[in-house]
């Protein structure tokens, strides 16, 4: 059985260990052509294997080496795969056609989308089908290899590292290596008419050039800080790099990737609105991309966390206290429907702000039970022994009655698995 909040996607029978992406991109028809080869795990004895691709033609399938039966409906491959459990074997898939977003009624829209002048790709949380065959399951991460050709004067950004760019006339062919493990819907391409800056030896803004000045400087240019502060209290940045696309558009919302974050224009501005989202995908970089649910019934463990991350740089940076920023969203969801289950929140409300908010507001609880000292040993240790894999909230419970030494099980029945607001803590 797969993840029952995305329908249809992923097949819990095999891994994906490695994913070879072999990219052409016209923008001009919106063209895409993929050759793409899976390197695959059986968990289970196989006879088929089932892979997301979503609204695009599949020309050919072979299945180590070898031209394979296959059929493709409703968005997912069946491939004929033979194999024991405990075999590797590879999957090719050639494939071409006008990427386009996939919608789930409960969901919404998500994956490969137009712009003006360039493309972004939005996956969280059933997106990645739209651009490549994958095994869309969250707890499924592999690295990847990414090529990909766009047409030169634009810039291609992906959720990797740049290890390779070749102008080929018309066209540039761009590498990237994304080594650390990722869930499908991580991973990313943006292509736009963009220039890089450098902000230090891990951080570049990828961006048009005439995004520049004050309210920039006060949003992205202060990402080295931090990053150095995010560092000292979850841990070492668990990537080689962190790229910030920022188009020239406006978007509604910044889109999460890993190793990469996407804003519209329209963030770079001084507001506190467009700072805390700077400093929320940043803190995904730990909580979501690093550290990843198993199932996206505890998507409070990504988007609680990472909104904890924003009071706790309001405090760091000479704004409202992370206690004051709790006290007013505690006033404001008492106010709202106590209708909401943290901890199983449905498909309907997993991107509700109360998911964010009140997941927020569980962990300055936990804060406030056991002390700055304990409270940020649980973070690092979080992600230093979950870094790369995949995690769940009885997980999260364990670490903190072992770092702690006392069990917590009051505080996260009341948080998490009860529907009325508990009453906000006060530090020890």
């Amino acid at each position: 059985m797969t993840d029952p909040y995305v329908p249809g996607h992923g097949d819990a029978s095999y891994d994906v260990l490695h994913y070879d992406l072999d990219l052409g991109y016209k923008l001009v028809g919106n063209r895409l052509d993929g050759d793409v080869t899976l390197t695959c795990l059986a968990r289970t004895d196989l006879t088929a294997v089932h892979i997301d691709l979503a609204r695009l033609r599949v020309a050919k399938v072979w299945v180590d080496g070898r031209v394979a039966r296959a059929s493709h409906r409703s968005g997912r491959i069946r491939v004929d795969v033979r194999a024991t459990a405990g075999d590797r074997f590879e999957v090719r898939v050639k494939y071409s056609g006008q990427p386009r977003t996939i919608v789930i009624r409960a969901l919404g829209d998500a994956g490969w989308e137009e712009l003006d002048d360039g493309v972004i790709v939005a996956g969280q949380p059933h997106g990645a089908p739209s651009w490549f065959p994958c095994n869309d399951r969250p707890d499924n991460k592999a690295t990847y290899s990414f090529r990909l050709a766009a047409p030169s004067g634009y810039y291609v950004a992906m959720s990797g590292d740049l290890t390779d760019q070749v102008d080929r006339g018309s066209t540039t062919q761009w590498t990237y290596q994304q080594r650390a493990p990722m869930a499908p819907y991580l991973a990313t391409v943006q292509i736009g008419r963009y220039a890089v800056r450098r902000l230090d030896d891990r951080i570049r803004v990828v961006a048009p050039h005439d995004v520049r000045g004050n309210g920039y400087d006060a949003s992205f240019g202060t990402q080295p800080e931090m990053m150095r502060f995010f560092e000292s209290r979850f841990g070492p940045y668990p990537f080689e790099s962190y790229t910030v696309v920022i188009t020239d558009d406006d978007l509604e919302i910044p889109l999460e990737s890993q190793s990469l974050s996407t804003f519209g224009r329209n963030f770079a501005s001084d507001n506190w609105e467009s700072i805390r989202l700077v400093a929320h995908e940043l803190s995904h970089q730990w909580f979501g991309n690093a550290v990843t649910v198993r199932s996206w019934r505890d998507i409070w463990l990504h988007e609680g966390f990472a909104c904890y991350a924003e009071w706790l740089w309001s405090e760091e940076s000479g704004r409202e206290s992370a206690a004051r920023r709790a006290s007013r969203h505690y006033v404001k969801l008492a106010r709202s429907p106590q209708d909401l289950l943290l901890a199983d929140p449905t498909p309907d409300l997993m991107f509700d702000d109360r998911v964010y908010k009140r997941g927020a507001l569980t962990l300055h609880a936990l804060r406030c039970a056991v002390g700055d000292e304990v409270f940020f040993e649980i973070l690092r240790r979080w992600v230093d022994e979950h870094r790369g894999g995949n995690i769940g909230t009885q997980d999260f419970e364990d670490l903190c009655t072992t770092v702690a030494g006392r069990s917590f099980t009051r505080l996260f029945d009341a948080w998490l698995r009860h529907l009325p607001l508990p009453p906000l803590p006060t530090p020890i």
